[in-house]
């Protein structure tokens, strides 16, 4: 299943303001059922909102670690292309989920803390029984490309 990521509004700002270091800062997923729009203060819009505290988590008592590694941010003729490695995310223990949304975060910013960039939406609700994974594989352009 090829999945599109969407891009949240307030990255953009953020990204002027230099709150990303795509090379050396910590970046990791987090799960969640809740629609982006749903949510009682939505992350979607402005960018005082565009933080990981207005995302309904999941608990990650069963899960594996969900930050990414290899990320790797290039540029070539005006394009930023910012990649990491494919991760794969498995239940130990018990259940993860249900989860939909698989939001990217930046765990290293205090000002704002953990900035949200965007999400994957997979459809419909996953649920990782004892023992499963998911793995999420990034497209040959990477995640996200900037131009």
């Amino acid at each position: 299943m090829a999945l599109t990521f969407n891009k949240l509004d307030g990255f953009v700002e953020n990204l002027a303001e230099g709150v990303f270091d795509f090379e050396n800062d910590t970046f990791i997923f987090a799960l969640s059922n809740t629609a982006p729009g749903s949510e009682t203060t939505p992350p979607t819009g402005a960018t005082s909102t565009c933080v990981l505290a207005n995302v309904t988590q999941v608990s990650y008592t069963n899960a594996s670690s969900r930050t990414l590694t290899s990320v790797t941010s290039s540029q070539t003729s005006g394009t930023h292309t910012v990649d990491a490695a494919n991760i794969t995310i498995s239940a130990s223990g018990g259940a993860v989920g249900p989860f939909r949304y698989v939001y990217l975060y930046d765990d290293t910013p205090t000002t704002p803390a953990d900035p949200l960039i965007g999400y994957f939406d997979y459809g419909s609700a996953l649920t990782l029984a004892d023992g499963e994974s998911l793995t999420i594989t990034f497209n040959a352009s990477g995640i996200l490309t900037i131009t």
